[in-house]
């Protein structure tokens, strides 16, 4: 991951911390994937995506996330509930977007893993 990565995972992750979400894994990866953020609130946890754009003019982060990379986070979610034995009331899928000079953009329960096989 490069350096920019790096800092706007860490900005996600305290923005997470700050709604009151546990972190629970970062950048945890296996031969399916990787996932940016693992988080725990009540009985939730949380598969987050994080995307940044340098430039709005370039589209919205959200854009970026494209149904076979959704396919390749459920996949990857999969195996890391399997591999930790989660327990949760209900798992789901966040994003964060992040771009210079906005606060940023958390979407709760973004895309489902209906019609994926979860």
């Amino acid at each position: 991951m490069n350096t920019k990565g790096v800092v706007y995972e860490e900005r996600a992750a305290a923005f997470l911390r700050a709604a009151g979400f546990e972190i629970l894994d970062r950048n945890w990866a296996c031969p399916l994937g990787e996932l940016d953020i693992v988080a725990r609130k009540l009985g939730t946890i949380a598969f987050v995506e994080v995307r940044a754009r340098s430039n709005p003019a370039y589209g919205l982060p959200a854009e970026t996330v494209t149904r076979a990379k959704r396919a390749k986070i459920i996949r990857t979610a999969q195996a890391w509930i399997k591999a930790h034995g989660a327990k949760a009331d209900t798992f789901r899928f966040d994003f964060i977007g992040i771009t210079p000079g906005a606060e940023p953009e958390h979407i709760e329960d973004a895309f489902s893993a209906d019609g994926f096989g979860f």
